[in-house]
This record gives C-alpha cells, structure tokens and sequence, in this order.
C-alpha cells in the first residue's frame, strides 16, 4: 500500500513534506472526537475528484481514485506530513495514473468515438474561467491526446498550480524533466485548445439558436448556426446508435443530425443545462432522455458538438457535481 518513495508508513521522506519525527505516532492535537485523516480528506474531497476527472475524464474512475487514496491517507502517519493538502493530491495523482494507463488500453477497443463522462455543473463554474476551460469537453478531448504522464503534469501545472518539485514526487520524475514535459505538453495543448473563451451568454444565445432550429427542423436555420468546418463526434459506446466516426462540416452534420431523426420518425426536445462548465442541451427523443450535447461556440457559431448517449456516461448529469481547482 506504500506509495513510491514513501517510507514504511507510506509517508515520502522528501525534506519538503516531513517534519521532525516524533516517539508518538498518535494524531495528538485534535478535538476529542474529531479524526485529521478524515476532516483532511473531506476537506479536500472536491479538489481530488477534481484533479482525477481531468486526468481521467471519468467520473466512475475518478470516484475509485478516491476511494484508493482514501485507503492509503488513512496509513499515513499525520505527524509527518508538512502539507496535507499536497499530500493527498499527490497520492491522488499516483493512482490516477495507473488507472488512465490502463483506461488508454481499454480505450483502444471502445466502438466509436470517446468522449468524457460529462457532469452537471453548478452555474459559479461557469463564472470561474480557469475551471471551466479546464473540464470543457474541448479541453478535456484534447487531453486524450497526450501520454499519461504529459497528461498528468499538464493539469497538475496547469489547471492546480502545483509546483514542478511537487509534481516532480507525483509522477516519479526529476524536476527538470518535469519542466522538460510540461513545457512539451503545453505547446501540443496550445495548438490544439479552442483559441478564444466565450462568454456564457454568447454560448447560450448559440445554443438557443441550435435548440430552436433542431427542434422545428428548420435545415437553413440549423445551417445558419453552425460553423462552416463544425465537428459532431456522438458517443454511443456501442450501446445506442452514434457515428462510428467524427462528421465534419456543416451541410453533413445537419443533414446527420435531422435526417436520422426524421428516418426514425422521432420528435426531439431539448432542454438547457449545464455541463462541464458549459451551456448544453438535454436531448429527448419522443419525450424519452436520450443524452447531452455540450457544444464549443466561437464568433456566435457552434464550431463543436459532442453528443454523449452511452446510458453508462449519463449518471452524473442529474445531481450537480462539485468541482474546484483550490
């Protein structure tokens, strides 16, 4: 259960997180009551499932992390531990990387497109900038594009602010070769994010323009809306029907999208909500919840839709999700 580098007690032995040892190996200090392990832990619980979903973009994933750094924290001797809060996101980040590692390798076999479990959002994500771009599903599918452990240093850097010696003990690397990948990571992730943030009024005035058009299956005004090079890549997970590759352009994603549903004879309602951090929609076949479109907006045109409908990604869109970077 030791984690890597850590002593007996799975305590790493680095000056910067140890304090003098101490004969007593008790939790001394605390209210009659009251246990530090777990007051720490749920302290911090937001911050871990935040820090996991990034590097995992699974909320199911992201929940067993915590589970697995919970049953190493509780055998750590607190009174060696400087910075709990580090502490934990750095056993957090060790596990997180073994369970992406092995999640890339199961990813290869997955039928059709991946996207990220989407999570409800409260709106004050919205609101924080940082976060939101953080967990957006642009973001997070340009995430999958790094190594696991590029991955890990990006978002520990990036989104936490983790210093290199830190991150350096998480991912069993020297501090410069942490400065070496993060500076690597950060040049692949600039060529690829979205170029510019949008307001949330400016998304969800697109997205009210996408909602009206699909819903009155109104062919011009969904074209209209989207952009001339839109990409929609739908994950299904080989338990609904969704394209078993991305649809690019905006003639084909309409025509995708209208036509498949007209051929079916369904009747499609949407509803707001939010996602990721981001307007979305609920998307409902003959008054049937049938997934999520998060969509990425730029110059008031849907440039990007991502239509999640795998029923084993859509249990965390019904109960707000807490996240945070701090």
């Amino acid at each position: 259960m030791n984690e890597p580098g850590a002593d007996r007690n799975g305590t790493d032995r680095s000056d910067a997180d140890r304090t003098s040892t101490s004969t007593d190996t008790g939790r001394s200090g605390s209210d009659p009551g009251s246990d530090p392990a777990t007051d720490a832990f749920v302290a911090h619980r937001d911050l871990l499932f935040t820090v996991a979903y990034e590097m995992l973009g699974s909320a199911a994933d992201a929940e067993d992390v915590l589970q697995e750094t919970w049953l190493r924290w509780i055998e750590v001797d607190l009174e060696e531990v400087r910075d709990r809060r580090a502490y934990l996101v750095r056993i957090t980040t060790r596990q997180a990387l073994n369970r992406l590692r092995a999640a890339s390798r199961r990813r290869e076999a997955y039928v059709g497109p991946w996207l990220p479990e989407p999570l409800l959002t409260a709106p004050d994500v919205a609101e924080d900038v940082e976060l939101a771009e953080s967990v957006s599903m642009a973001m997070m599918l340009v995430l999958e594009t790094l190594s696991p452990t590029e991955r890990a240093v990006f978002v520990l850097r990036e989104a936490f602010g983790v210093g290199y010696a830190e991150i350096a003990a998480a991912v069993d690397k020297s501090p410069a070769a942490v400065r070496q990948i993060a500076h690597r990571a950060r040049r692949h992730v600039d060529a690829r994010r979205p170029r510019r943030v949008v307001s949330p009024s400016e998304a969800r005035a697109a997205l009210e323009s996408f909602r009206n058009a699909v819903e009155a299956r109104d062919l011009q005004g969904l074209l209209d809306v989207l952009a001339p090079d839109v990409v929609l890549v739908s994950d299904g997970g080989g338990v609904k029907r969704a394209a078993v590759r991305p649809v690019v352009g905006a003639g084909k994603v309409a025509r995708f999208y209208l036509g498949g549903s007209a051929k079916a004879g369904f009747a499609i309602t949407c509803e707001p909500t939010a996602v990721n951090g981001d307007p979305a929609l609920a998307v409902y076949l003959d008054g049937a919840f049938d997934g999520v479109m998060a969509v990425r907006v730029a110059d008031g045109r849907v440039t990007g839709l991502y239509y999640v409908r795998n029923p084993e990604k859509l249990t965390r869109v019904t109960a707000e999700t807490p996240l945070t970077l701090r």
